[in-house]
């Protein structure tokens, strides 16, 4: 049987920690949160088209990638309400489920999220699994910076917690009063509890608002992870290099 090494680019003498971004670099939510959006912004405008007397566009893969993935509920909400010249109130993080305020909203859209993940469990990318072992053999620490509040949960669910050395998310986020992704804050400040600085840490990330965090927080590499065909704009965004998947930064010997 072989056994996975390092490239040489995540070599302990250059990197101290790698941030991992959790849905769709680790685990394969990405498409269970696409789906939860989906429902509560294509419920949300089409009840609130019937007020209005309008029709409605339905929330998109585009709409995802550009407008809310990376994002802290409230700040995907306004995202894409915004993109639809939508103003609504911010709102409080204790919102009921579903009221018509930017928390409101987004923590119904939790919910449902919650709800997927209970009766369809998750699933992990084996070369991303392989890539955590890899590093931590090595001594390099491993993080997660997700702006989900899910995601204690869904690390629970994978079975992967282990191979976690800081966890940090939208829970955290919310609780220190943090602007998420694009902005780095998170980013910096999952390193700080890593215990790195940003210069000796690596970000990986699928979401364009991620590798912009990560660009912008000064991190010695970002690699930015393509799996529905964005590299390009992943590069813009600031990648250094675009992977399809993690198991293209090992090297299999015998």
């Amino acid at each position: 049987m072989s056994t996975p090494f390092l490239k040489p680019l995540f070599s302990p003498a250059r990197f101290d920690a790698v941030l991992f971004d959790l849905d769709g670099v680790i685990t394969a939510t990405d498409k269970t949160h696409f789906t939860a959006w989906k429902t509560l912004f294509d419920s949300y405008l089409e009840a609130r088209g019937r007020r209005e007397g309008k029709g409605f566009h339905p929330f998109s893969e585009d709409d995802m990638a550009t407008l809310v993935d990376g994002k802290l509920r409230h700040e995907g909400v306004r995202s894409f309400l915004g993109s639809r010249g939508i103003v609504i109130p911010e709102g409080t993080p204790g919102d009921a489920e579903g009221i018509e305020t930017m928390y409101g909203l987004g923590n119904l859209k939790g919910r449902l999220f919650a709800d997927a993940i209970q009766t369809e469990g998750v699933t992990v990318f084996e070369g991303s699994v392989a890539l955590l072992e890899a590093l931590r053999a090595v001594g390099i620490r491993c993080a997660v910076v997700s702006s989900s509040r899910n995601c204690r949960r869904v690390l629970k669910a994978a079975g992967i917690g282990a191979l976690i050395d800081v966890r940090f998310d939208g829970i955290n986020a919310t609780g220190m009063n943090l602007v998420g992704k694009p902005n780095p804050d998170t980013y910096l400040k999952a390193a700080e509890w890593a215990g790195v600085e940003p210069a000796r840490a690596v970000v990986v990330e699928d979401a364009i608002s991620g590798v912009q965090a990560g660009r912008a927080g000064g991190f010695g590499l970002v690699i930015g992870v393509d799996r529905t065909g964005i590299a390009g704009a992943l590069r813009d965004a600031g990648a250094d290099m675009v992977v399809r998947d993690l198991d293209e930064l090992l090297l299999e010997e015998a």
